[in-house]
């Protein structure tokens, strides 16, 4: 399967596309989705939709992973993230794109086998779990890592036994 993980941001939102056959995994693309701060909150989500309709159409992952929003002390910035993250969803959602949510703590587990891994440590991880893959950034590294959390998952027994039902 043709995955696309996302860590989305209002400034940053990080993405990436890996192929998953069973237990391999393989980079395919990454990159940021960087619209221009002097813009709008509109105009930048606006870009966000756009920039991921593109990536989803030029790819076409059959299945989304997202990390779900970290609620911090600015409720502003979580509210602003939120946003984002909804757009996220929504160009996945009109693609016919399921998406699994995972919070960070998961997706650091999942990676490195401690949800309490620093950033360099996941991004570490994730050079070794898929080489040749490219991080030009700490949110395509975060993006990278939500979409190998979701192979984690949809290998094993249980996710597949809730398919089915």
């Amino acid at each position: 399967m043709l995955l696309l993980g996302l860590d989305p941001g209002l400034r940053h939102t990080g993405w990436c596309v890996i192929n998953s056959i069973q237990d391999k995994n393989s980079w395919v693309a990454s990159g940021n989705i960087s619209p221009k701060i002097s813009l709008t909150l509109s105009e930048r989500l606006k870009g966000i939709h756009q920039g991921l309709v593109s990536i989803i159409k030029e790819y076409q992952p059959s299945v989304a992973a997202i990390e779900e929003v970290f609620v911090n002390m600015n409720g502003q910035s979580s509210l602003k993230l939120g946003m984002a993250r909804g757009t996220a969803i929504t160009a996945c959602s009109i693609n016919e794109m399921p998406v699994h949510e995972y919070s960070p703590t998961r997706v650091k587990q999942s990676v490195t086998g401690s949800g309490r891994a620093k950033k360099d440590q996941v991004a570490s991880m994730v050079r070794i779990l898929l080489p040749g893959c490219i991080i030009n950034s700490e949110d395509e590294s975060d993006a990278l890592a939500v979409a190998l959390c979701h192979t984690v998952f949809a290998n094993s027994k249980i996710y597949q036994m809730n398919i089915r039902k």
